[in-house]
């Protein structure tokens, strides 16, 4: 008999706070009354579509050369940089494919080039072009925008720097390295 007691005062607790919250929203109403403002406190300016010529979308700015870069880049930094990768993939020669492939001479290989991977539709598309410098560049930086569709779920490498970090490394992952662009 105690236990139905119990439950009586648990919902008459519960039913008490709904009905206070209701007419506390119904005092709220009669006490405060907002007045809209004759114009908006914060400005937003916005050019005029017939002063811009139509509208137009603002280019992305463009992503910085690699190249230069490059000449003082620091493999080793580009060494712990790679680590986040290994989750994924293998740097070591003859080194097992993973989630990813096997990123062992990767500089001037070909796109979708390795043997024994599954590579996905976005990276075969373009199979006729080479790991080089600049597109290394761009699939770090976002991987995502440089090859819509891929299977790669990294979000990427946002400083320049460790980009150049990374690529002076896996360029060292070879047994002839590709020369440093000019």
């Amino acid at each position: 008999m105690a236990s139905s007691l119990e439950g009586n005062k648990i919902a008459a607790a519960v039913l008490t706070a709904g009905v206070i919250a209701m007419f506390s929203g119904f005092a709220a109403e009669l006490l405060y009354h907002p007045k809209a403002l004759e114009q908006n406190v914060y400005v937003v300016a916005a050019a005029d579509a017939a002063d811009a010529g139509g509208t137009e979308v603002a280019a992305a700015p463009a992503l910085e050369p690699i190249g230069p870069m490059l000449a003082a880049a620091d493999p080793a930094n580009g060494e712990k940089v790679a680590k986040k990768c290994t989750a994924c993939h293998t740097f070591e020669a003859g080194g097992a494919n993973k989630v990813g492939p096997n990123l062992y001479d990767i500089v001037n290989a070909a796109i979708a080039g390795g043997d024994g991977f599954s590579y996905s539709p976005a990276l075969t598309e373009k199979a006729d072009s080479t790991w080089d410098y600049e597109s290394l560049n761009a699939f770090l930086h976002k991987p995502k925008d440089w090859a819509p569709g891929t299977k790669m779920s990294f979000a990427g490498l946002r400083k320049a720097g460790d980009r150049a970090d990374i690529i002076a490394y896996m360029r060292g992952l070879s047994d002839n390295p590709a020369p440093l662009p000019e």
